[in-house]
């Protein structure tokens, strides 16, 4: 299955995109980067299952959430930038 790992510039803006899919109905498990992709210190992401990112994606744009990146976290653990 693949997740997509929604990256946000801190913890407060993780917790608050998380919020933002669970009002519409959403899982958002808010957990560190991976090793991977981190380049600055505490960077934080929100984990949505391959099946809902498309709404996803329209529910932080609606909420004003412009500045995520998206990766793509692969069953083998392989990640990949996507464009959103």
């Amino acid at each position: 299955m693949i997740y997509y790992l929604l990256l946000c510039k801190s913890i407060t803006y993780a917790q608050h995109t998380a919020r933002v899919l669970e009002r519409v109905g959403i899982s958002g498990i808010v957990t560190r980067l991976p090793k991977k992709i981190a380049t600055e210190g505490c960077a934080y992401c929100v984990r949505v299952s391959g099946r809902y990112i498309s709404d996803a994606l329209v529910a932080v744009r609606n909420a004003g959430i412009t500045d995520i990146r998206v990766f793509a976290q692969y069953a083998d653990g392989n990640l990949s930038e996507v464009d959103a």
